[in-house]
């Protein structure tokens, strides 16, 4: 096959993809639930009880900011939680549970950073949540600063 009739074919499945998302996205634009009732296994002990290392400073809140924004890995958190963390990111329509609402404080307040740090890094089975694991856990930390703040 040709390279031009490769990107043409790519190029009309994107569309087609986009239009399957589309819908999902605009169902996703409601605010999500608050709080939110989750069922997501909890963090080894050791992990579970860890508080945040990482120093809230202004330049650990704007890295935490451009991972969740654009530059985490596998894909950016806004794309699911939303650019503001309400839950209702262009991906959000298309999982059940619905993706964590981090502006509610009632829900993010009520765990632990460690439970944070564990599911960033492992993903949550039974939910959209992949896993992280090409993420520093500094970066990681960075993202819950970032999302703690959110809340406020």
């Amino acid at each position: 096959m040709n390279r031009t009739l490769v990107k043409k074919r790519i190029k009309w499945f994107t569309v087609f993809i986009m239009i399957l998302v589309w819908p999902a996205h605009l169902l996703a634009m409601e605010p999500q639930q608050c709080p939110q009732p989750r069922f997501t296994k909890k963090a080894p002990e050791k992990i579970y009880d860890l508080m945040n290392p990482v120093e809230s400073t202004t330049a650990n809140l704007k890295k935490g900011k451009m991972l969740y924004q654009t530059r985490a890995k596998p894909m950016p958190c806004k794309l699911c939680h939303g650019t503001s963390g309400d839950g209702s990111g262009p991906m959000a329509g298309g999982f059940t549970p619905p993706p964590r609402n981090f502006t509610c404080a009632e829900t993010i307040n009520g765990v632990s950073d460690g439970q944070l740090f564990w599911i960033i890094k492992n993903g949550s089975p039974g939910t959209g949540m992949p896993a992280y694991k090409s993420l520093r856990d500094e970066q990681i930390w960075q993202i819950l600063l970032y999302v703690r703040q959110l809340a406020q």
